[in-house]
């Protein structure tokens, strides 16, 4: 198969495609785009995002979000917290697509976990 080229067809990556060690990945401010990341620190990210985000409001601002999740971190992937924030911010945007993550209609942004059921 050529690269670039999916087995339906299509042209591109599958949304949840994870080939490599790469995961892809959207961004909710511009729909449509996305790109690739390690998976590996993508799903250490997700886990603690997740350990860290209440599941209602009022959430938690990104700087919080920041600072939450830099106690849970392993030191072999984020060696001092290096590129947590770049890493909290690229998963929030992914899981915020998704529908996962929910952005607060607040003056100063902060996110919680969609409740399910």
């Amino acid at each position: 198969m050529a690269p670039g080229t999916r087995p339906d067809g299509g042209k591109g990556t599958p949304r949840q495609a994870k080939a490599g060690g790469r995961r892809v990945v959207e961004n909710v401010n511009v729909p449509g785009y996305t790109s690739t990341v390690d998976s590996a620190k993508y799903e250490v990210m997700l886990r603690t995002l997740f350990k860290v985000l209440p599941r209602k409001a009022p959430g938690l601002t990104q700087a919080e979000m920041f600072q939450a999740v830099l106690p849970h971190l392993p030191q072999d992937q984020f060696p001092g917290g290096a590129k947590a924030g770049w890493w909290v911010k690229a998963v929030q945007l992914d899981q915020e697509a998704k529908g996962v993550l929910v952005r607060e209609p607040t003056k100063l942004l902060r996110w919680h976990r969609r409740k399910h059921g």
